[in-house]
C-alpha cells in the first residue's frame, strides 16, 4: 500500500514546516511541483486516504476520482483525475471545485482562503470545507473558483471517491495528478482568463 502522504509529512516535519500555515503551502508548493510523475492508482490506496462510494459525496470533503466526461469530444481539455472540494448536490451527480483547474501559484490563494472557511479547527476527520455556491460567489478571496467550478455526473465517475482528510489537504492540492486530456497548454491561461 503507498504511503506517500506519509513520506511528505515527514519531509515537511524534518524541514521545521507548521502545518496550515502560509509558509508550508509554499512549501508543498515548492517541494511538490518538482516530483516526477505520480502512479494515481496507487495514490488512491494510499493509507491516508479513505475510499467512499461515489454515490454519497460529503459536501465540504476534498476528494479524487477517475472521472470520463459526458461531453469529452467536445471540450477542448478535461481533466481525468480531479481533485475536488465538494460544493453540493447537482442533477445526476454533484457541483465540485476541481483544483487542478488554477496554476499553482493561484491554487494555493484559493486554498488559503478555502482553509478559513471550516466547520472546525480540529484538522481531522471531521472538518470540511463550509462550501456553497453563495459562499463562493460571495466571499473575494474565493473568486478563483470559476474556473474549477464543475458538474461531475455519477455515471461518468470511474472510480470510488478516495476522500482526503484535513491534514493531508495541503499535499493533495499540490501533488502533480493532474491527468488532462486535449489542450493541455490552455488551461492556465483560460483559468486566468475566466478570474
Amino acid at each position: 500500500m503507498s504511503n506517500l502522504f506519509a513520506k511528505v509529512e515527514q519531509e515537511a516535519f524534518r524541514a521545521g514546516i507548521t502545518p496550515r500555515t502560509q509558509q508550508s503551502r509554499a512549501w508543498f508548493r515548492s517541494k511538490l511541483s518538482s516530483m516526477g510523475k505520480v502512479n494515481r492508482n496507487q495514490l488512491m490506496q494510499d493509507e491516508q486516504v479513505k475510499l467512499v462510494n461515489k454515490s454519497q459525496p460529503l459536501i465540504g470533503s476534498m476528494n479524487m476520482f477517475f472521472y470520463d466526461p459526458k461531453h469529452k469530444k467536445t471540450l477542448p481539455y478535461y481533466d481525468r483525475f480531479p481533485l475536488s472540494v465538494i460544493v453540493g448536490p447537482a442533477e445526476g451527480g454533484f457541483y465540485g471545485l476541481n483544483l487542478h483547474y488554477l496554476p499553482p501559484v493561484l491554487r494555493a490563494k484559493m486554498l488559503d482562503a478555502l482553509m478559513n472557511i471550516t466547520n472546525n479547527s480540529k484538522y481531522d476527520d471531521s472538518t470540511r470545507f463550509e462550501l456553497s455556491y453563495k459562499v463562493l460567489t460571495a466571499t473575494a478571496k474565493l473568486r478563483f473558483f470559476k474556473p474549477c467550478y464543475k458538474h461531475y455526473l455519477f455515471a461518468h465517475v470511474k472510480s470510488r471517491l478516495a476522500r482526503v482528510s484535513a491534514p493531508e489537504w495541503e499535499i493533495a492540492t499540490f501533488l502533480p495528478t493532474a491527468d488532462f486530456e486535449g489542450n493541455r497548454s490552455k488551461v492556465y491561461s483560460d483559468s486566468r482568463s475566466m478570474i
